[in-house]
């Protein structure tokens, strides 16, 4: 005897057509509370004749399903279709085809569709693949709807389709995601069928199966809150004011977008989250922290912790000059992947740990292992460079070295040859310019300059 399964496939928010009738999902939703659309798919093949509990399949299978639409029927904002496949042709032979929505989409067809399940009588074979794959196109066009599929079936793909691939397709493609399946009985070979497709429990009795459909009910329909708590080194909720992206784990959209927020007791504020997507959350923190597969009890009040400590560093120069609002960059400690590009003389926020700095000044500047601790600022204090002008008066080709306390020159740049005059800020030292001008075609020509830079200080080298 074959368990009876349910299979509750949901779509979720929709803003762009999908085959000309289904709408794919969007990112941040806002205003207005969208209506749940439920499409039931009910299987009517010949094996659902057979008996469980000491009634036919498809019996117990209604009743429940009535049950259900007794909920439904209820409810705001809900509007209800049924598809149902195996009820056409009889076996054999057989009819893969044999899949057709006997009651589209509207208000107040509560009564429709349970007439329509009474009429039918199991006859045929089972095309779950095919059915999946029609289904999205048995929903109206609608920018503000939840879309939610429920399959009802007695067993496993009997035609040639595969109802794995077909699920995992649309979910890729944003039309369904969470798959839920509920199997009646205890047959073992259920869940590694369905498992490719989404969630399975087992409910081998039919109270634990009446359980099973109200957590899908809840899943699909009940509000759902969170709250991203950004944890300090002591495990603190403190950390707050940075961006924080919801992808969709199965197609990497975009879900939710936010900049999070303390509200006015100091606690994370709460937000309104689709439970039936799988998330992937980035926090934005330099450098960005990720915790991936974050998935929601539905009609409940969830927290998500992320590990996020931050402190804070200021880079200045011991003098105030023009250098302040240059750029520097910024890696984690021994790496070299640059994480942010920051100017002097302002404050960034990053991680707690250990980092470097490259301060593009000439000669290049490295300042290695700045610690950040939490709620702390850290200061990197470096000279103030000085400014250097070239006047050259002719074209011409040089180079500058820095000095070394040994005399030993250090290649520093070369200048550019086709500018007369140029600028450039430079440590403070000592330093050596090599130049000889175009137009002087013996290298006795060579003009060699000396120089000393001091801190904040300008100056200017002529060579003419």
């Amino acid at each position: 005897m074959r368990s009876l399964l349910i299979i509750s496939l949901m779509a979720i928010w929709m803003i762009q057509p999908y085959s000309g009738a289904l709408l794919a999902q969007s990112g941040v939703t806002a205003g207005e509370a969208p209506t749940s659309r439920i499409l039931f798919i009910f299987d009517a093949s010949n094996s659902m004749a057979g008996q469980w509990d000491g009634e036919r399949k498809i019996d117990l299978a209604r009743e429940v399903l009535f049950e259900m639409l007794d909920t439904l029927e209820q409810m705001n904002k809900v509007e209800l279709a049924l598809r149902v496949y195996g009820h056409q042709s009889p076996v054999p032979p057989q009819d893969c085809s044999d899949t057709r929505l006997e009651v589209p989409f509207g208000r107040n067809n509560v009564t429709q569709i349970r007439q329509r399940l009474i009429e039918i009588q199991p006859r045929g074979t089972t095309p779950i693949a095919r059915s999946l794959g029609l289904a999205p196109e048995d929903f109206p066009l609608c920018g503000t709807c939840r879309n939610i599929i429920v399959l009802i079936t007695d067993g496993i793909e009997a035609c040639d389709g595969d109802p794995c691939r077909v699920s995992l397709d649309l979910q890729r493609k944003g039309i369904i995601l969470r798959p839920f399946v509920i199997g009646i009985g205890s047959d073992p070979g259920f869940r590694e069928t369905f498992d490719c497709i989404g969630e399975y429990y087992d409910a081998p009795t039919q109270a634990e199966y009446r359980e099973a459909l109200k957590e899908v009910i809840t899943q699909a329909l009940n509000a759902t809150s969170a709250q991203v708590n950004l944890l300090d080194t002591r495990s603190r909720p403190s950390e707050t004011d940075v961006n924080v992206i919801f992808y969709d784990r199965y197609t990497g959209g975009l879900r939710y977008h936010m900049i999070h927020t303390l509200n006015s007791l100091g606690n994370p504020d709460t937000l309104s989250l689709d439970p039936m997507v799988t998330y992937d959350l980035e926090v934005q923190t330099i450098p960005p922290v990720r915790l991936d597969s974050v998935r929601l009890l539905a009609g409940r009040h969830n927290t998500i912790s992320i590990n996020t400590p931050q402190g804070f560093l200021y880079v200045r120069t011991k003098r105030g000059n023009s250098y302040d609002r240059d750029q520097f960059l910024v890696k984690r400690a021994g790496e070299q992947e640059v994480i942010n590009i920051q100017e002097t003389g302002t404050v960034g926020k990053y991680l707690v740990g250990t980092y470097d700095l490259l301060i593009p000044i000439y000669p290049k500047m490295e300042v290695h292992g700045v610690k950040i601790r939490q709620s702390s600022t850290t200061t990197v204090e470096i000279p103030a460079p000085g400014y250097i002008t070239f006047n050259t008066g002719q074209r011409g080709a040089g180079s500058l070295y820095q000095l070394d306390p040994s005399g030993q020159q250090i290649w520093v740049m070369n200048l550019l040859e086709n500018t007369k005059t140029q600028g450039y800020y430079l440590q403070p030292g000592t330093y050596q310019v090599v130049f000889r001008r175009n137009d002087h075609k013996s290298s006795s020509y060579t003009a060699i300059r000396n120089l000393t830079v001091k801190e904040g200080s300008p100056q200017t080298i002529n060579f003419y």
